[in-house]
């Protein structure tokens, strides 16, 4: 059949509804037709019927027509390029296609996008014209051809986002699918050109709703298909929810999400109305809920990472488990990139900044990334330079406001605070809600401290049942917590009261939950709390003294076998150069953890303990952990962690009150024996003089 009776038979079929087979054929006959006709008004008559042809807006099959006509364009383009580039080494004989260079075709196919069809359509058009002549690095339009294009796609965008007269409003997914794709070839100046303030609503409704990924609601539906196979849950390949999961992962807006939220960040950084940006942060957090609530209605969501391997079968745990999480993960970066922007928007625009809307802006983030905790905390899936980003900023911006604190933590304060809950879900919320409150207390009350952050936190430690890797990351952060409230000046009240019960929790979890560094650096920060210039040491100055006490009296009870590094401590442990990392026994740790303190102590117990802690380390039984403890020593007195009084101090001790002698011997220079043989009297006690001469 010849071109021009092929043109006339699929005009003619334009004008009825046809089954999927015909139109598929329509689909064909049209590509061939815009890559073969030699008339530029034949493209242009082929393009204006096409835009407006019942066949294919009659079946209303939504975005897979838009996504069908930017492919039959692309198609086209491509296939023009490549006829255009043969005629050219030919030079002579028959010509390839309909010989039209891809300016003249580009432009017969810009006339047809005229006033018959809508704006939005002919985005669809343009669009994909650019990608078929531009993209992959091919330059096959003039460079005044190239601006041409793109302002039409610029002009045709903000028309269809912002009607005039009687035209109604585009529907936002087709537009911004379109545009997804020919963003990365536009110039910056055309990107310049794009109406943002219209653009941030179009692309963040087509990203979250019907279009994209459905308010989240494949999450409900999962529910309905796992099964239970005796003691583990089954969800098979075949069924209908795992199905539909596949199709929404490649929808083109869904397939295409990482560019789709790079599109919208730069729509957010570039608009110039702060509203669209706020709007586009709460719808953000509209979909973060439901995505959330859905989850929660999911049997999957009673399992912890540990239980996966137990409680699933291995179809599932090959097959569906890990295609769920990869799709989730998806979603949890692009909105991630997304509120990236916002956050960084809100450090530089003074309508954002200001301390009526930056509190706001912070807690909706927070609440955002606490709704996606359930994604971000699987297998370390926050640990990325964008997410991080986001949630230590957001922080930051609320931690300036005190108000703003309180609200949020009474608004998102686990419901049942003081206990552990069943749900697992319920735990990975209390543990993103003690990350942050932990760096929240230095500018709120004692008592909002105390309800919102100690009291959700003293579950968590005084936990005695074996801990699973979840378990042992919410005693860690409410151990990180409590610290940070006792830190703070304000709360010397709760600091007196709370000190020698947080002080007998890190005993009771060293060294079973608690590592060698972590024991060590929680004690320090507390003696550090206890003593000068905290106003604690003048209230109160016997409390730094006793814990000094607990410690040094478990020295000769405690074991002696090396700790081996577990956790984030393995972790480190095998990141690190050193293959063979030192590792310490509890004893040992016990004292270096009275070596780590002795830069905080007051000045009038500051010499009896340097020779307290020099008896101690002798006491250590493995050699080589003892020189360790040396090294650790001579540290604290020689590389400047003391001040100059301390300092002076010690010089003298080391010099002329035997210290060396101590440390190096372990000589006691009081002329008494070693404090294994007194391990019951404390320090500085008043003892019989003839018991005393006895001893002598």
């Amino acid at each position: 059949m010849s071109v021009d009776r092929l043109l006339t038979s699929v005009l003619r079929h334009y004008q009825d509804v046809h089954d999927d087979v015909q139109t598929e054929q329509i689909y064909g006959t049209t590509t061939t037709l815009l890559a073969n006709l030699s008339n530029p008004l034949n493209i242009t008559l082929l393009t204006s019927q096409l835009l407006t042809a019942p066949a294919i807006w009659g079946r209303r099959d939504g975005m897979r027509t838009c996504y069908r006509i930017i492919s039959i364009y692309n198609t086209a383009a491509a296939h023009v390029r490549r006829y255009e580039l043969e005629n050219e080494k030919q030079k002579g004989g028959p010509r390839a296609g309909g010989g039209l260079s891809s300016n003249a075709w580009a432009a017969a196919v810009i006339k047809g996008a005229d006033d018959q069809s809508s704006r939005w359509q002919h985005v669809l058009v343009l669009c994909g014209v650019l990608m078929g002549l531009e993209n992959g690095g091919r330059r096959s339009l003039s460079r005044s051809m190239r601006n041409t294009l793109e302002q039409a796609v610029v002009t045709a965008t903000n028309l269809a986002l912002r009607p005039r007269g009687p035209e109604p409003p585009a529907p936002p997914g087709p537009v911004v699918l379109a545009l997804n794709y020919a963003f990365p070839m536009l110039s910056d100046s055309s990107r310049n050109s794009l109406d943002c303030d219209a653009l941030v609503p179009a692309a963040t409704q087509a990203m979250l709703g019907a279009d994209g990924l459905q308010d989240g609601l494949f999450l409900g539906a999962i529910d309905l298909d796992v099964r239970q196979a005796g003691q583990k849950f089954d969800w098979p390949e075949t069924s209908p929810s795992f199905l539909h999961a596949r199709q929404l992962e490649q929808r083109p807006l869904v397939s295409g999400l990482g560019p789709l939220s790079r599109l919208l960040t730069f729509s957010i950084e570039r608009a110039r109305d702060f509203n669209v940006v706020v709007h586009a942060q709460e719808d953000l957090l509209v979909f973060t809920e439901k995505l959330l609530q859905q989850w929660q209605a999911n049997k999957l969501s009673e399992l912890e990472i540990s239980e996966e391997a137990v409680f699933l079968t291995a179809q599932t745990l090959r097959s569906t488990w890990p295609a769920l999480w990869q799709l989730l993960k998806k979603i949890m970066y692009g909105i991630v990139a997304v509120l990236q922007s916002i956050t960084a928007r809100s450090l530089l625009d003074p309508r954002l900044r200001n301390d009526a809307m930056a509190p706001t802006v912070a807690i909706t983030s927070l609440k955002i990334l606490r709704n996606l905790y359930f994604v971000s905390s699987w297998n370390g899936s926050s640990e990325f330079q964008v997410y991080k980003f986001t949630y230590l900023t957001s922080i930051d911006n609320l931690a300036r406001y005190p108000a703003g604190c309180e609200s949020y933590l009474r608004v998102t304060k686990p419901p049942t605070s003081g206990t552990i809950p069943q749900h697992p879900l319920h735990r990975t919320l209390d543990l993103f809600y003690l990350n942050v409150a932990e760096h929240l207390p230095l500018n709120l009350p004692p008592e909002a401290c105390d309800s919102l952050i100690v009291q959700p936190a003293i579950a968590y430690l005084t936990h005695a049942a074996p801990m699973s890797p979840r378990m042992m990351e919410l005693f860690e952060a409410a151990h990180s917590a409590v610290l940070s409230v006792l830190s703070c000046p304000q709360n010397s009240t709760i600091t007196v009261e709370l000190a020698p019960f947080y002080a007998e929790t890190l005993f009771k979890s060293f060294p079973l939950y608690i590592s060698p560094r972590q024991f060590r650096i929680a004690f320090k920060t507390m003696m550090q709390i206890l003593s000068p210039p905290y106003p604690i040491a003048a209230t109160h100055p016997q409390l730094a003294e006793t814990l000094l006490e607990m410690v040094r009296f478990r020295i000769p009870m405690a074991g002696k076998v090396p700790i081996p590094p577990a956790g984030p401590d393995a972790a480190t442990a095998t990141a690190s150069n050193n293959s063979t990392p030192e590792l310490l026994s509890e004893q040992c740790t016990l004292v270096m953890t009275l070596i780590d303190s002795l830069p905080f102590l007051n000045l009038y117990i500051f010499e009896d303990w340097l020779t307290l802690t020099a008896l101690a380390l002798n006491e250590v039984a493995d050699v080589a952990m003892r020189e360790s403890a040396k090294r650790r020593f001579w540290d604290v007195l020689s590389s400047g962690e003391m001040d100059v009084e301390r300092a002076a101090i010690g010089v003298s001790w080391w010099g002329a009150k035997g210290g060396r002698e101590t440390v190096l011997f372990g000589a006691d220079p009081r002329g008494g024996h070693p404090p294994a043989q007194e391990m019951y009297m404390m320090s500085g006690a008043i003892v019989d003089d003839g018991e005393r001469a006895s001893k002598l």
